[in-house]
This record gives C-alpha cells, sequence and structure tokens, in this order.
C-alpha cells in the first residue's frame, strides 16, 4: 500500500469530521508550554499527598531508608524513559491521548483504552479529593473541636464532618476546573513548589525534633533476610513504575502544548530523576523521623502536620496542603479523563461536561476505602497496572515499530472507510485482541494465589507481553520511511 508522506501539522484544507472532532480535541495550534510548565507539571504530581502516602508505604515490608532511596531512584529513570516515549506522538501533533490512540486502536476503537484510563484516573482523583477534604477535617477539628460529635456518625465508611468536607473540596475542585486550561497552567506552576516547601520544612522540624542525630533510618524493627530484602528492593522498584503508569499515560495530554521535544526532555529530566532526587530524600526523612519521635511509622503527612505543637504552624501547613493538592489533583487526575470522555462522543460531550462525568464517579467508588492500608494502595496499583501496562505497550509499540513514528494528523480525525485508521469498521482488531489477551493474563496472575508473587509486576508484564504480542500480530504491516 503507498503510504502518503508524513504529516505532523493539520492540513486546513481537509475537513475533519465532526464524529470525531471538537475544539478540545483539535491539534494545538499555539504549542507555547516550556521546559518549565514540564518540570513544574511532575513536581505537582510527585509533591502530593497521594505520592507521600504512597512511598511511604514502601517503608512498610522492613526495607531501610538507604534501601528505599535506592529503589526510588532506578524506578524514576525508567519512568523518565517512559515519559518521554509516550510524549513524542502528542506533541508533534498537538492532540490528546485519546486521538493518538486513534492511531492503533483506530478512530472508534480508540474509546476502548480512552475509557479504561479514565475509569483509572478519576479513581486516583477521587482518592486524592478524600485526602484534601481529610486535611481539612483536621483542620477544622483542631481550631472548632465543636465539631467532633460530627465524627460519629458513618454513612458509606465516611462520618458526616468527612462528607461535608469531600463535597466542599469537590466543589471547589469542579469550580477551578471550570475556568479552563489557561487557569489550569497557572496552577500547575504553583502547587508543586508549594507543597514542596511545606515537605522541607516538615522534614527540618523532624530533623530538630530527634536533634540531628537521633533518627533510625530503619524504619520498622522487622528483620528481613538478604534475599528478602532484594525481593522486596525489586518489588519496591516495579511499583515506583506503577505508580507513576497513570501520570505517564496522561503525559501526551500535556505534551501537546510544549513546544518541541527538546523541552519536553529537558523537563523530565529535572522533573523527574532530580526533582524526585530531593522528594525521596524528603520522605526518607520524615518517615524515619516519625518512628523516633512517635514510637510508629507516620504514612499521612496530614497526621504528621496536626502534630506539630505550634497550632498556627501546623494551621498555615495544613491549609497549605489543601490549596496545593487540589490543583496537583487537577493537574494529574481531572484533565486527562475529561479529554478520554470527550473523544466517545465529540459533539455531545465536551471537555467540562467530561470533567462533570468524572466528578461524579469519584463519588461514585467510595475513594475513603480504597485508601485505608497500604496493603489496599498496593493491591489497586496492581489492578490498574492490569489495564495501563497493556494499553502504554500498543501504542508505543504501534508508533515506534510498526508505524516508524509515522502518525498522519488528518486521518486521526478521518471516518471515511478510505481513511488511514479506520481498519475494521474503526477498530483495528489486531490492538483489541492484544489488549484482551494481555489484561486476562496480568489479571489471573493478581487473582492467582500462587502468582501473587508476581503480581507487583502487572505493568512491566503488560508492557511486555502487548508490546510482542502486538508486532507479531501487525505482521507484514510493518513499514518504514
Amino acid at each position: 500500500m503507498q503510504r502518503p508522506k508524513k504529516l505532523t501539522n493539520r492540513n486546513n484544507t481537509f475537513k475533519f469530521s465532526p464524529r470525531l472532532h471538537n475544539k478540545d480535541l483539535a491539534p494545538i495550534n499555539n504549542q507555547n508550554w516550556s521546559w518549565y510548565n514540564i518540570f513544574a507539571f511532575w513536581m505537582s504530581d510527585i509533591h502530593s499527598i497521594g505520592g507521600y502516602t504512597v512511598a511511604s508505604s514502601f517503608f512498610i515490608p522492613g526495607l531501610s531508608g538507604w534501601q528505599v532511596f535506592i529503589c526510588f531512584l532506578i524506578g524514576i529513570f525508567i519512568v523518565q524513559t517512559c515519559a518521554n516515549l509516550i510524549a513524542e506522538p502528542s506533541q508533534i501533533t498537538g492532540v490528546p491521548y485519546s486521538v493518538i490512540c486513534r492511531q492503533s486502536f483506530g478512530v472508534f476503537g480508540s474509546n476502548i483504552p480512552a475509557i479504561i484510563r479514565a475509569l483509572n484516573t478519576f479513581a486516583w482523583y477521587g482518592i486524592q479529593t478524600y485526602l484534601i477534604s481529610n486535611a481539612m477535617m483536621f483542620v477544622l477539628l483542631k481550631f472548632l473541636p465543636t465539631l467532633s460529635p460530627l465524627t460519629k456518625t458513618y454513612w458509606l465508611g465516611l462520618s458526616q464532618l468527612g462528607w461535608y468536607c469531600f463535597i466542599s473540596i469537590w466543589l471547589l475542585q469542579m469550580l477551578i476546573f471550570w475556568q479552563g486550561m489557561n487557569i489550569i497552567k497557572y496552577i500547575i506552576d504553583f502547587s508543586g513548589p508549594a507543597i514542596f516547601l511545606v515537605m522541607i520544612v516538615l522534614a527540618c522540624w523532624i530533623l530538630y525534633r530527634t536533634n540531628f542525630t537521633n533518627i533510625s533510618f530503619t524504619a520498622t524493627s522487622k528483620e528481613l533476610s538478604v534475599k528478602e530484602q532484594v525481593w522486596y528492593m525489586i518489588s519496591t522498584v516495579a511499583l515506583v513504575i506503577t505508580y507513576f503508569s497513570s501520570p505517564i499515560l496522561n503525559f501526551g495530554d500535556f505534551s501537546r502544548y510544549v513546544k518541541n521535544m527538546s523541552q519536553v526532555r529537558y523537563g523530565n529530566i529535572l522533573g523527574l530523576p532530580i526533582n524526585f532526587l530531593i522528594f525521596s530524600v524528603i520522605t526518607t526523612v520524615i518517615v524515619a523521623g516519625t518512628r523516633s519521635i512517635f514510637g510508629k511509622i507516620i504514612i499521612n503527612p496530614i497526621e504528621t502536620v496536626s502534630m506539630v505543637s505550634n497550632d498556627i504552624v501546623a494551621a498555615i501547613g495544613l491549609i497549605t496542603l489543601i490549596m496545593s493538592t487540589i490543583g496537583i489533583n487537577i493537574v494529574a487526575n481531572f484533565v486527562s479523563p475529561s479529554f478520554d470522555f470527550s473523544n466517545c462522543a465529540p459533539q455531545k460531550i465536551s471537555f467540562r461536561i467530561g470533567g462533570i462525568i468524572t466528578g461524579i464517579g469519584s463519588f461514585v467508588i467510595t475513594p475513603w476505602n480504597l485508601i485505608k492500608s497500604p496493603e489496599i494502595i498496593h493491591y489497586t496499583l496492581d489492578i490498574f497496572g492490569s489495564f495501563i501496562g497493556p494499553l502504554f505497550g500498543i501504542i508505543i509499540s504501534d508508533f515506534y515499530w510498526v508505524k516508524c513514528k509515522n502518525i498522519f494528523v488528518n486521518h486521526l480525525f478521518n471516518d471515511n472507510p478510505s481513511g488511514l485508521y479506520w481498519y475494521r469498521n474503526g477498530f483495528n482488531l489486531n490492538a483489541i485482541i492484544t489488549l484482551s489477551i494481555s489484561v486476562c493474563i496480568c489479571i489471573f496472575i493478581n487473582f492467582i494465589s500462587f502468582l501473587h508473587i508476581i503480581a507487583n509486576f502487572t505493568w512491566i508484564i503488560g508492557v511486555l507481553i502487548s508490546s510482542c504480542l502486538y508486532v507479531y500480530l501487525s505482521g507484514k504491516k510493518i513499514y518504514s520511511t
């Protein structure tokens, strides 16, 4: 089949299909983001209450501080590589993830990966919203203890005061989101540095309370054999990658606004390994310090801040955490599913309507029940990785190996049977079959007891299986420029 020349920009004489196009999904004409916006994006995503809570939970198995630190670094370098890979197709075309999926899944088949990612992302949106509302409740109870009776009555696992706080934060986030991407861009630049400052101050307070020396970097009293330590370290690296699997898949929704790939890569270097190095040091100090000061590991930064004896300082810290995490939550977990839902019916579901759907979904999943313990956090990550890993593998293998980095923007919005991404009635069966098999294998690993030992690796396994299987099924369709 004769291939047209490579196109990376919209041909203005080509009319996009209304079934596939609206202003939110269309290619960006003015890509004006720089490396700093990408750096701030990762700073916002890493320095969050949810990120801190997950990172802190890695201490529970019994690893020492330096071991967790090494795992963080190995994992984040792998994350950086994956982020660079997923960023390029969206950056050169100016379209979001859900539109890029049309190249590999077909113009209509792209709704499958879009919905899968949307469900995964608004689950995290709900979790972060709960963590923010929990911080708000701490502040209220600290200064208004007369509200404590409202914490006695529970419904669906959440107290009456908890519901008031959750709904308040939910509405505030919706109001900010409604202002559009320009406001969200400014929020990115504020949220990460603000919460970073709070964590630095908290780490300094921990060091002061422990006299800088009375701090144990062996966070638990649990003794592990050398074999167990090695296995837990490998598993921790895998979980670090899995934690970032959703932001990685979402990254194209933001790289589409950047001037060029050089800016993206530079922003990723600063925002991932360097930024995460600092985050790892702070996390290690705070978690190890809580055991020395309070006699137990505290994985929730809200609880740690609330224990500061000075009420004014504690309140300032908690309010900063609340406001910063609101911005982080919108950036990391609200924007992407809004694009995904819009992709399903562009003429009926706008970016804003997609946001409403995301917000409602965050209620339905009762996120406070997902984050009750480190075990639940890790199990949730494993299940999400079962879907996200195969999607990443298919998209990357299709763009880099099957299509050899050829992507034709006009055909991403072409619902005519002659379109390059029409495949069979708008669906690429190779991608769908690959996704189905890969996800089934990953879920099988999670639910079969004797395979639980490799459950932490479901994202990696999903990427490897889907990449190989998709390239194999594509067969003779592999071509080069």
